[in-house]
């Protein structure tokens, strides 16, 4: 597989399991090969999630396979990976995550122009299971709406 130019791997199932309050982007820590890989693509945050640990914030249960011509020198694929933010948005976050109980989820990976690897994290809450349902109706009306639009314009 080769090296893409604008990798983004997004985790879907954030907008539906959680309500998003506040969006950051964080660059990331990465050892060796790890870029690498997620410059080929291979790197899921499907189920991962932030943590705070002595003041900084790593990223958890996110999933970078190895790299493919990589020697015995290949990373961990779950390793916690350090997030790189301003010491003001930390505290802010910290905060709001202790006094709250709110989530720290990622929601978008991706390479910026200069092809440094970037985090999208987004300060969530936890939807009841009522407002999922609420969701679920509100996109299965938008899509019967778009779907006799396009039948009376045909």
């Amino acid at each position: 597989m080769s090296l893409q130019k604008n990798v983004q791997i997004k985790n879907r199932k954030a907008k539906f399991e959680y309500e998003i309050l506040d969006k950051y982007t964080a660059g990331i820590v990465l050892k060796g090969t790890e870029i690498k890989a997620i410059r080929e693509g291979k790197a899921s945050i499907a189920e991962s999630f932030c943590e705070f640990s002595n003041g900084e914030l790593f990223v958890i249960n996110m999933t970078i396979q190895e790299y493919s011509h990589a020697t015995h020198f290949n990373h961990n694929p779950k390793n916690s990976r350090k997030l790189l933010l301003n010491r003001s948005e930390l505290k802010k976050l910290e905060k709001e995550v202790k006094n709250s109980g709110l989530t720290i989820i990622p929601l978008l990976l991706f390479t910026n122009d200069r092809g440094l690897a970037k985090l999208q994290v987004a300060l969530c809450r936890g939807k009841k299971q009522y407002d999922k349902r609420e969701s679920i109706k509100a996109r299965e009306s938008k899509r019967n709406l778009s779907r006799i639009k396009k039948a009376f314009n045909n």
